[in-house]
């Protein structure tokens, strides 16, 4: 059940990110896929600084963060003018 909650927060997460990243989104889909690897991604950074997650709430700032992060690292090797569907 737990993976199941991981993968609900990381689509939330990337569909916050996208939002929030305006311009920078690479559309629904891969902002969604962004959110699930963004989760990971913010365990990871927020677990260097010795911070961690509980709850759903903490979970789904945790991943948008690592989402935001995720969409501004890829938005630095996209294309002017190209996007990615």
């Amino acid at each position: 059940m737990n993976f199941l909650w991981f993968i609900i927060i990381g689509i939330i997460a990337g569909f916050i990110a996208g939002k929030i990243m305006r311009g920078g989104g690479f559309g629904l889909l891969v902002n969604l896929i962004v959110g699930v690897i963004g989760g990971l991604l913010g365990g990871w950074v927020f677990g260097l600084f010795g911070l961690t997650a509980s709850g759903i709430w903490g979970s789904l700032i945790t991943s948008v963060i690592g989402a935001v992060l995720l969409l501004w690292i890829l938005s630095l090797f996209k294309r002017p003018g190209k996007t990615i569907s």
